[in-house]
């Protein structure tokens, strides 16, 4: 007896063990899921209705009812397990991504199969034979479940083979071995009948299809790849969205800031200048949103990386102090910077990003200081080649209540919505502890309401011990630069509105200006007169790009002119890109005076 119970205790062991693991592990909700859940359940009832029906034969002899009815019962649970198996792979082979209703045909079709089976099983006659060690049926019951076995296997073949295509191979895995192990089932049965496999047979693949396709854990993971695909998807769209819109924007705004900038140098009345200050203090402010929301939305994408570079300290802290003062305007506030003396020279460290950080606190704290003092100090602590710098930002101004405190670092929350003087979108600081925590540093807040606020940052950067970087002093810019009589510049830009901007903010400097609407008619310039000092090429342009042209102006024979870009696609990176590309320098769309300055300098003092 032992030899026919022993493949029925193994596998009723494991499939208790997989189904207290199945059932007790979380795991996402599918018709897959569903649908293994029942080919657990009927594969336990396989197993009991087997070692029952063995049981009955041998100990229950003068019961042949029960003997034939428990056998026969057996028979149809295993064709029940078959065509569950069947719904399953009509499951596993659908092609509709996140499909949570199974199409009535296989349900259907399966649930003939079953009925018919059933009916002619209580029809069809069966006989056992039972032995010493061993039992086994045999008739035209058990044939009949045997060909019908064969018939479910051909439909899987069908449909798999069909699908093949779209259907991973860990799912078709289990079922194609499936297959093999019955063959050989029966065929060890057909030569050793003592040894009743199938119930071990299926209770294996069971146990294979929840490894190979069914645990939860492996479930759960491919599930959240798929949301994290989608969601990165989610995420390059709106990236790739905003920095067009930037773009856009940015182009209508260029006219708007290079116009104000142009008529700040004309003899224009007390109020009129007034005006052009607001408008230019707007466009700023405009400006910023634009550039914070296109911070913000590469921080979240994962597409905004730490770039470190030496950088000199001191010129960093020099133009964060001209750029607050610049901030700070007309206010009654006094800007005192103190600098620990042991500070070094150069770091090695994101300059950019740094600066960034302490310009988005510098700015936070002019903006809510109406009088008094901002406090900016820079303090730092070594350790080895370690230099952690300790950077404070202290002022007097409205100050935040303690309950606020905790959603400063929140996008879009603005703690003072009453408070139509003041711009912005909230977006700064959170811009700042992103930024603080991809650096791997840390901010502190000190705030009371109406008394002042007290930002603190610690980040580390690497002492450099021999310094390659060439620390230049202050170049004090003369009025005489001002004049590039002998100069001769060329513009090109498929926009006639920034043509013009361009124009009126060179118009100061006295040079030679030409200009081209596109990228052929300035190759076609260069190609008569290659006297040009400078060329401003615009990158954004139909037909052939800034990047197209610059290859082209650069296979023409003696061609050694500086090529600066000039664009709207500002976002982080691009600079370095342009560079790459060959561009000798970089000006950002709306054109800020000091960096055409600095250009113009750079290029034409030469």
């Amino acid at each position: 007896m032992l030899n026919s119970f022993i493949f029925q205790i193994c596998s009723l062991f494991f499939i208790i063990l997989i189904s207290i693991i199945y059932f007790f592990k979380k795991k996402i909700k599918t018709i897959e899921n569903q649908v293994f859940k029942y080919l657990l359940l009927f594969n336990f009832i396989l197993l009991i209705s087997d070692i029952v029906s063995v049981y009955f034969i041998y100990h229950m002899k003068q019961y042949p009812f029960l003997n034939l009815f428990f056998g026969k019962l057996y028979l149809m649970i295993l064709i029940l397990w078959e065509v569950t198996l069947l719904i399953y792979v009509f499951v596993i082979s659908e092609n509709k991504n996140g499909e949570k209703n199974l199409d009535r045909y296989p349900l259907l079709l399966s649930g003939i199969i079953w009925i018919i089976s059933c009916i002619l099983i209580m029809i069809l006659p069966l006989n056992f034979v039972s032995e010493s060690n061993f039992v086994y049926s045999y008739g035209p019951a058990a044939l009949f479940t045997y060909c019908l076995t064969a018939f479910v296997m051909l439909i899987w073949i069908i449909r798999l083979f069909s699908r093949l295509s779209i259907i991973k191979k860990q799912k078709y895995t289990p079922l194609l071995l499936y297959i093999g192990m019955m063959i050989c089932g029966a065929l060890v049965q057909f030569f050793e009948p003592s040894l009743l496999v199938v119930s071990f047979v299926i209770s294996y693949v069971t146990c294979i299809i929840y490894f190979t396709i069914e645990n939860p854990d492996v479930k759960m993971i491919e599930q959240l790849n798929i949301a994290k695909d989608i969601a990165d998807k989610a995420n390059n769209a709106k990236t790739e969205f905003l920095s067009s819109m930037s773009h856009e924007v940015r182009t209508p705004l260029n006219a708007i800031m290079g116009f104000s900038e142009s008529l700040k140098e004309e003899n224009l009345s007390e109020k009129a200048q007034e005006e052009v200050n607001d408008i230019i203090s707007a466009s700023n402010s405009l400006l910023e949103i634009v550039n914070g929301i296109l911070d913000i939305s590469k921080i979240e994408a994962n597409k905004l990386e730490i770039v470190d570079n030496e950088y000199d300290v001191y010129k960093m802290i020099n133009d964060l102090k001209n750029l607050t003062k610049a901030r700070i305007g007309t206010k009654d506030v006094e800007l005192k910077v103190n600098i620990d003396q042991t500070l070094p020279q150069v770091l090695y460290g994101d300059e950019i990003r740094l600066k960034q950080i302490i310009l988005n606190l510098l700015t936070n704290a002019a903006k809510y200081t109406d009088k008094g003092q901002i406090e900016f100090n820079i303090n730092c602590v070594f350790n080895q080649d370690i230099c952690r710098l300790i950077i404070s930002v202290k002022d007097t101004g409205r100050g935040i209540k303690e309950e606020n405190i905790n959603k400063l670092f929140t996008k879009f929350e603005r703690l003072d919505e009453k408070n139509s003087t003041i711009e912005g979108t909230g977006l700064g600081l959170a811009i700042t502890k992103k930024l603080v925590d991809l650096m791997q540093g840390k901010i502190v807040v000190q705030s009371k309401a109406n008394v002042g606020s007290n930002f603190m940052v610690s980040i580390d950067q690497k002492i450099v011990a021999n310094p390659t970087l060439k620390i230049e002093k202050e170049t004090i810019i003369k009025e005489t630069t001002n004049n590039y009589k002998d100069k001769k510049i060329l513009i090109v830009d498929d926009n006639l509105l920034n043509l013009k901007v361009a124009v009126r903010l060179l118009e100061p400097y006295e040079m030679n200006i030409e200009e081209a609407d596109n990228g052929d008619d300035a190759i076609n310039k260069v190609k008569q007169n290659l006297n040009y000092d400078l060329i401003l090429l615009d990158d954004m342009m139909p037909h052939k790009s800034g990047g197209e042209t610059l290859e082209e102006l650069k296979q023409i024979p003696n061609f050694n002119i500086p090529v600066v870009v000039l664009t709207a696609n500002a976002i982080e990176g691009m600079k370095e890109k342009y560079l790459e590309m060959g561009f000798d320098d970089y000006l950002a769309k709306p054109i800020i005076k000091d960096e055409l300055k600095r250009v113009l300098q750079k290029y034409l003092n030469k």
